[in-house]
């Protein structure tokens, strides 16, 4: 049974005139049931087709609240009770979407997880949503867009600084692109006796919006559909508002982190019949150092270590975001071993806090250039004639 429309002209498929009575539809619906049934046309997909076109028509136009629904709208649809909704249907002059595969768009929507049906919130960013399109196309597309206060749009803005000004923030000055109050017309859109194209549909007098995978073409409400403004302002073409840079100085807090999104507020676009403006967000993005690296609100660097400097221990200097600090390295320090600067991170103005730096030590091996380097390095290895690796072959397989 369909749940939507067909492309089919029900009343044409039997071959009845529409205030045919329920008699005549019966007698059309057994003659070509009989004619084009599959067990009297084996192997005729074309009759096997036919056929099941008369069986939905019949499935339709025999049922009373089917048909009172289909003559309203010129489709079926179980979620139309038979009284209607409000405004005329196919037969009142209203929208027929008899040319519009429904079945198709529910499939596309289950498929991509969407919904008919949604409302404007639900068809997504730039969706118009069923409800705003039927509600213009009950009304007959006569009602115009109210001049309501609007609120301006968001803008968006990405920004790169360096390594040391997001750890100590800074003061940046950005020109941005936003849309102003006209000053020619002081944001009314209108000015003397101008005739200007409209700038919601360009001229065309109708405008394209989207419900999910449905296009349709509506009259655009602000010119009515005529594609004109009267006494338009010529400067902003009745917008009320034109495109102009504008320097925005904007604060980077202490310890900025990529990703980091800063908000200013009535820095977006201004809004229409005096609504407030909207806010600029600020995406930032931190570059690279050479040689620290940071990991949230830590740093963490490499540092080389000599041989007898990890054997025998040492105090030597590191380098962190506020200088140097100096850092014990105990007896016996082993390669890749990582030990912890306290407070020597980046401070987090949110939090109020402070991370730490991480010192990772990489061992050096000597550079052997003469005989008495050489000799040291025997008497070490007899010294210590350990093997290093003999661990290593309890981890393996047997016999490798």
């Amino acid at each position: 049974m369909p749940s939507a429309t067909s492309k089919n002209d029900y009343y044409e498929t039997l071959g009845v005139a529409r205030s045919a009575g329920g008699d005549e539809i019966r007698k059309a619906y057994r003659r070509l049931a009989r004619k084009y049934h599959p067990d009297l046309n084996p192997g005729d997909k074309a009759a096997e087709g036919r056929f099941k076109k008369v069986q939905e028509a019949y499935d339709i136009l025999s049922d009373d609240n089917k048909r009172k629904v289909y003559d309203q709208y010129g489709f079926y649809s179980d979620n139309i009770p038979p009284n209607g909704a409000p405004g005329g249907g196919a037969s009142s002059g209203g929208p027929n979407f008899s040319g519009f595969d429904f079945n198709e768009f529910m499939r596309q929507q289950q498929a991509g997880g969407g919904r008919a049906g949604a409302t404007a919130d639900d068809a997504g960013e730039g969706g118009f949503g069923f409800r705003n399109i039927f509600d213009q196309f009950f009304r007959g597309g006569s009602r115009q867009a109210a001049a309501q206060p609007e609120r301006g749009a968001d803008l968006e803005y990405g920004l790169h600084v360096d390594f040391w000004q997001a750890i100590r923030g800074t003061q940046v000055k950005l020109t941005i692109s936003r849309q102003e109050v006209c000053e020619t017309c002081h944001g009314s859109g209108s000015s003397g006796n101008q005739v200007a194209v409209c700038p919601e549909c360009d001229g065309t007098g109708t405008v394209t919006q989207m419900a999910g995978a449905m296009k349709f073409n509506l009259q655009c409400q602000r010119c009515g559909g005529t594609g004109r403004l009267k006494n338009a302002c010529p400067t902003c073409r009745g917008e009320g508002r034109i495109a102009r840079p504008d320097v925005v100085e904007v604060r980077i807090p202490q310890g900025v982190g990529s990703g980091t999104r800063l908000r200013v507020p009535g820095k977006g676009n201004v809004g229409v019949g005096g609504g407030p403006a909207g806010d600029l967000y600020i995406t930032i993005r931190v570059d690279d150092h050479p040689f620290f690296k940071r990991d949230g609100d830590n740093i963490e660097v490499q540092l080389p270590l000599t041989v007898s400097e990890a054997g025998l221990g040492a105090k030597i200097e590191v380098p962190t975001i506020d200088g140097r600090a100096i850092l014990k390295i105990p007896q016996g320090t082993q390669n890749g071993q990582k030990f912890r600067l306290r407070d020597k991170g980046v401070f987090n103005s949110r939090k109020n806090t402070r991370g730490d730096e991480i010192v990772e030590v990489v061992l050096r091996g000597p550079d052997v250039h003469d005989e008495r380097t050489r000799e040291l390095l025997r008497e070490l290895a007899q010294a210590q004639p350990q093997d290093v690796r003999a661990d290593i072959w309890s981890k393996v397989q047997p016999g490798v």
